[in-house]
């Protein structure tokens, strides 16, 4: 979204720009679907319903209650006659990084490091799901992950992850970003 040129790495924009984004987007391709993939925790708590959330009961309450909120004030800003269902918030209760330990074996090797499939793994052992890796500022996925793999590139070596992983293998181990692609897929037929 935005201007190339003014992007800024790492880190999310305030949400006043960011939804006129994706409101320009849905103007300009009345047959388009716009969906965002934020981390819940580098959320500023300028983002609507950032701050009310945090007094919410599980990491997935405050994501839902966060979602419903991001699209009411988008539907709120561009009027009546718009679709709801043309904007899907998607907020991960972490980071992507989180997603990447749905399969450690696979993780490890996609980085072309299988020697660190045991410390991968004895990570991954401590949550219920993927989804749910992180416990304080200092030990979010991309974290726990440079700790283990010091230049860890997520661009490159992110990616190289996910294609040994498969969808398939992410999608099995976090049901909330299956029932994102779910929904999605779900607008298509």
């Amino acid at each position: 979204m935005g201007n190339p040129r003014q992007r800024q790495r790492g880190g999310i924009r305030k949400w006043p720009s960011v939804r006129t984004d994706i409101i320009n987007h849905l103007k300009e391709d009345p047959g388009c679907v716009a969906t965002t993939m934020v981390d819940y925790y580098g959320l500023p708590p300028e983002w609507p319903g950032r701050t009310e959330s945090k007094g919410l009961g599980t990491v997935q309450d405050k994501v839902q209650y966060l979602q419903d909120t991001l699209l009411k004030n988008l539907v709120g800003e561009i009027g009546t006659g718009f679709n709801p269902q043309r904007f899907v918030p998607f907020v991960v209760m972490h980071e992507f990084e989180g997603l990447l330990f749905s399969d450690c074996a696979a993780f490890s090797r996609g980085i072309y490091r299988p020697d660190l499939e045991s410390a991968f793994r004895k990570i991954r052992e401590q949550f219920a799901t993927p989804e749910e890796i992180n416990d304080s500022p200092d030990t979010a996925p991309s974290k726990r992950v440079k700790g283990i793999v010091p230049g860890y590139e997520k661009p490159l070596l992110g990616l190289h992850a996910v294609l040994e992983i498969g969808l398939a293998r992410i999608r099995a181990e976090c049901q909330h970003f299956d029932g994102w692609l779910k929904h999605l897929e779900s607008l298509i037929s």
